[in-house]
């Protein structure tokens, strides 16, 4: 039976690269965007051309008051697009990032961050429990910087500590539906992400490059591979653990 998954922030970056390499395996994939739509659209046709099923709904990960009734649209694309009311797995991938030092981090950033980063992703998913079949699987996105520190991610890093945490715990307590959940922890990867610093800046790039043990920054692809092979038969018993995919960054 075709299996089928929800990655939040699947329109560009991680998220997108995600979406596709589990549709490469033959999953189908429910994509969720903050903003852009067409993004979006472009990402359900790419995996349609793969030859999975694919629906894009619009998510503010950081607003818990709209999950009601992104639950309720989940409910709905369910039957209409699979007939069925249960999905499979659940990426934890919406995110953004703030840089600044511990001295200039504003209340209003870090609570930004709490609420996409943290809440979000504690009260999404205990809204998305009742719809995933036992069995299932749960990634949460983490980050290298909750293992090591670089200046100006104080508030980051430690938001995605916190979801160290979280998965240890849900893997405790979603044992008994035999529900898997691990956090998957990247490195620098060449993205968007921050104003795309890592992806545009050479000084950037070439400091993290040699920072790094395989010589280069992360690509979209070497994050995306990675989660849909962690969410394949083959790995169905790794369990409560942070994957740290990061090249051998910092080590």
């Amino acid at each position: 039976m075709t299996k089928i998954a929800l990655v939040t922030g699947a329109s560009r970056g991680l998220g997108k690269s995600t979406a596709l390499n589990l549709a490469k395996k033959g999953v189908d994939v429910i994509v969720t965007y903050h903003r852009n739509a067409e993004e979006a659209k472009n990402v359900v046709a790419e995996i349609e051309q793969l030859g999975a099923k694919a629906i894009a709904l619009q998510l503010d990960a950081a607003d818990m008051k709209t999950f009601d009734g992104f639950v309720g649209q989940i409910q709905q694309s369910l039957q209409d697009r699979w007939q069925t009311d249960r999905f499979d797995f659940l990426v934890n991938n919406a995110g953004t990032g703030v840089y600044a030092s511990f001295a200039d981090t504003t209340e209003e950033d870090f609570d930004h961050l709490m609420n996409i980063h943290v809440k979000g992703v504690f009260f999404l998913t205990q809204k998305l429990l009742p719809f995933m079949n036992d069995g299932g699987r749960i990634v949460n996105l983490s980050s290298g910087l909750a293992r090591f520190a670089l200046p100006g991610y104080a508030a980051y890093g430690m938001m995605k500590g916190a979801i160290e945490v979280l998965t240890r715990y849900l893997a405790k307590e979603l044992g008994a539906r035999q529900i898997a959940v691990n956090t998957v922890a990247p490195g620098a990867i060449a993205t968007d992400f921050s104003g795309g610093a890592v992806r545009d800046n050479p000084d950037i790039n070439q400091f993290l490059a040699s920072q790094t043990a395989l010589g280069r920054v992360g690509l979209p692809d070497d994050i995306g591979g990675a989660i849909a092979s962690l969410l394949s038969e083959d790995n169905k018993w790794v369990n409560a653990q942070r994957i740290e995919v990061s090249g051998g960054q910092s080590i």
